[in-house]
């Protein structure tokens, strides 16, 4: 059985995914089984590829593949004031939310960057409050409940890092958790694919600008043409991690409420275990396993609501 079928099976049995209807759960199969893959892409492509540049370039990639598909079917183009709020969102998630994460992972440890990334449904629970729409008793207590999870599954990782780590990493969390809510409560996107088309490009655009003016252009160029292995895992971040994760997680936004979407932050850590003790022959230790019981715990909490629309 896949990592995603033991998650989907334990929530079905205890009726948590009841009402959220097939394409939801599709959705959230989805980011949480592909962003949990997309680590070891992502630390293959940085082999040849700067961090910035690489991002940049695979997010305006996807988002000019789906924008070309959208208008050959007769998409109407975005309205200016679409461009402008996709933009917003765009640099939120990925500038900002994405990159923040990228830079980050330079200074501090991946277990310490998970442990923030966990915070991410608290920081959107919060964002979601401010606009006046706070979680129900029972998701408070899967967000508390899903962050000690992820403590559990790091290891307890020390938080004395690298500062300027430390701080990318709460920027980009904040960040990401705010361009998600305002995408739902304030900002007007242009309606369906096409919003995620503008926001891949806008986001993409800029922080393919930062990398220019970080200085990777030489380093592009010196890891050009890239290998077969990075050539292809760039690939799959294009296809498989932007224009279906990325997309799957937008629509998630439009149909539950934030806390649910990025409940991917304790899963995909989860699922990353989980595939190598599958498929990488490892074994689940007893404190792995108790993560694994808590985390699950958790999104069956986060699951208990209705949709938003």
């Amino acid at each position: 059985m896949s990592p995603a079928a033991t998650i989907d099976l334990a929530l079905s049995r205890r009726g948590a995914l009841r009402g959220l209807g097939g394409k939801v759960l599709l959705a959230l199969a989805t980011v949480y089984v592909v962003w949990g893959s997309t680590y070891f892409a992502i630390r293959l492509t940085l082999d040849s590829l700067p961090p910035f540049l690489q991002g940049g370039l695979r997010f305006v990639a996807a988002g000019t593949i789906l924008f070309a598909f959208l208008l050959a079917r007769g998409a109407p183009l975005p309205t200016l004031r679409q461009w402008r709020d996709g933009a917003i969102v765009g640099v939120l998630l990925l500038t900002l939310g994405n990159g923040g994460v990228v830079f980050a992972e330079q200074y501090v440890s991946s277990s310490v960057a998970a442990i923030f990334i966990g915070g991410g449904p608290l920081c959107a629970a919060l964002w979601s409050g401010f606009f006046g729409y706070w979680p129900q008793r029972m998701q408070w207590v899967g967000i508390v409940t899903g962050f000690a999870g992820i403590l559990l599954l790091s290891g307890g990782a020390q938080l004395a890092s690298h500062p300027l780590g430390l701080a990318a990493l709460l920027v980009a969390e904040l960040c990401w958790t705010l361009g998600s809510v305002l995408s739902q409560r304030r900002l007007s996107v242009a309606p369906g694919a096409m919003g995620f088309a503008t926001e891949m490009l806008a986001g993409g655009a800029v922080l393919g600008t930062v990398g220019l003016l970080h200085g990777e252009l030489p380093r592009l160029v010196a890891g050009w043409p890239p290998t077969p292995l990075v050539a292809g895992a760039f690939v799959y971040l294009v296809f498989a991690g932007s224009l279906v994760a990325f997309s799957a997680y937008m629509f998630l936004l439009s149909k539950v409420s934030s806390t649910i979407a990025i409940s991917y932050c304790y899963v995909n850590p989860l699922i990353a275990v989980l595939l190598g003790v599958f498929f990488g022959g490892e074994s689940l230790t007893t404190k792995e396993a108790i993560a694994t019981a808590v985390i699950v715990g958790s999104v069956i909490l986060l699951t208990r609501e209705k949709p938003v629309s």
